[in-house]
């Protein structure tokens, strides 16, 4: 990555410049010394940040006009996984294109710079306090969190020092939940994955509202005073309603394909376009890219609001929904337009030695798609149904989705069992 990245950077330039930050798991300590000695290697100058979110590191790359941005994470993952991501100086997902270069360079020849062309590295200590100034400057100027009891689970992941800092600076008393990583508990029983942790909380301690992140902090759910969850479709159309009560304008929304239903019918309904991308928040982020539009999202809480921030960040979309709490009204009242339709999804296990082909074999299963069509004829408009191969294991997943629940299952499983056959 380094070699790929100073073929990018102006002879003439400054050497370049990495920012590496990672979540709370045990094994970031060792991903993050071989990161920083390979980049040093290739003559590139590493920050190092130190646990901080995923989005932070995004925010920073742009902030300290770095190269490059990285993140060690493996997201809602248990603690023995880990991952590396990567944001461009823009603080986006890096192109398919250098990915590619990457992957070829990789196969050529170990090389590095000699001793006097090494790089640095260094660690920029304010790198919490600077997120949390920038998380704090998306929540409206006239507005406060003052009076405001809320309860938030860092998930014991990379938010759990700058999440309770964010909103008690903007007003708010804050109980914290998993916040207290010991590099084996991230994820464990508490955060977006986990939300029965943050339900719980907010009624026993009679907080107004919940949040919760996931174990890098790039995606957000939200609980009420009742209790209630709210997920990521939920919350995407608060963020539009309430810019639409402000008078801004939203030419249109950026879904998935398990989008529920009714956010897509309520949308229309106000007059906005809804457009569904895959599944997966980058391919969110490439449809609202190629549009020009602003707000974009997926029900797990991935939320996208380009005019805030370049990449999915908990913190900031809590603070948008929080800020159309502020001007007077509960998430129930803002939310009263949706009633989600009830989802039944089946994972159909695939014999992958029998079908090695797996992931394309199911579009061509003749009881399959008879049994779709079927149940397509008799949803008509009042539903719709999702077929897709998963992206890692060799399961099909079948999705119907109606306002009856009882219908949807039952749909559900008969196409289930049409493939089985």
């Amino acid at each position: 990555m380094g070699r790929v990245l100073k073929r990018h950077e102006p002879e003439a330039a400054a050497r370049p410049v990495v920012l590496i930050g990672k979540d709370t798991r045990i094994s970031g300590y060792m991903l993050e010394s071989a990161l920083e000695s390979g980049f040093n290697s290739a003559g590139v100058d590493v920050l190092l940040l130190g646990p901080l979110p995923t989005p932070g590191v995004a925010y920073l790359t742009r902030a300290q006009r770095a190269s490059l941005g990285v993140v060690i994470s493996a997201s809602h993952n248990p603690y023995p996984d880990n991952g590396i991501k990567f944001f461009s100086a823009a603080g986006s997902k890096l192109p398919d294109e250098w990915e590619a270069e990457v992957e070829a360079t990789l196969e050529e020849p170990p090389q590095w710079v000699d001793s006097s062309r090494l790089g640095r590295a260094r660690r920029l200590e304010d790198a919490a306090g600077r997120y949390i100034e920038f998380c704090k400057s998306t929540f409206s100027g006239d507005l406060t969190l003052r009076g405001v009891k809320i309860v938030v689970d860092a998930a014991n992941g990379a938010a759990y020092q700058v999440a309770p800092k964010v909103f008690h600076e903007l007003g708010a008393e804050v109980i914290t939940i998993g916040g207290n990583p010991d590099g084996l508990n991230i994820n464990q029983d508490v955060g977006a994955t986990h939300p029965q942790a943050l339900i719980a909380a907010v009624q026993s301690q009679g907080a107004h509202y919940g949040v919760a992140l996931d174990g890098d902090a790039d995606r957000l759910l939200m609980v009420d005073a009742q209790g209630r969850l709210y997920n990521g479709d939920e919350l995407l159309y608060l963020m539009v309603s309430e810019r639409l009560s402000r008078g801004e304008p939203v030419p249109g929304v950026v879904g998935t394909l398990m989008t529920n239903m009714a956010v897509e019918v309520a949308l229309k309904k106000r007059g906005v376009q809804f457009v569904r991308a895959r599944v997966g928040d980058r391919y969110v982020l490439e449809e609202l890219l190629a549009r020009g539009w602003l707000l974009g999202g997926e029900g797990s809480g991935h939320l996208l609001a380009l005019d805030r921030q370049t990449t999915g960040d908990g913190l900031v979309s809590a603070l948008q929904v929080l800020q159309a709490c502020a001007r007077g009204k509960q998430l129930a009242e803002l939310l009263s337009d949706v009633m989600l339709f009830p989802q039944t999804l089946i994972n159909v296990r695939m014999d992958s030695d029998r079908m090695p082909d797996w992931k394309t074999a199911w579009k061509t299963h003749p009881g399959l798609l008879a049994a779709q069509k079927s149940v397509e004829l008799e949803l008509g408009d009042s539903g719709r149904v999702l077929i897709r191969a998963s992206g890692t294991e060799p399961l099909l997943r079948v999705m119907v989705e109606t306002r009856d629940a009882a219908q949807a299952h039952s749909c559900a499983e008969r196409i289930a069992a049409a493939f089985q056959v």
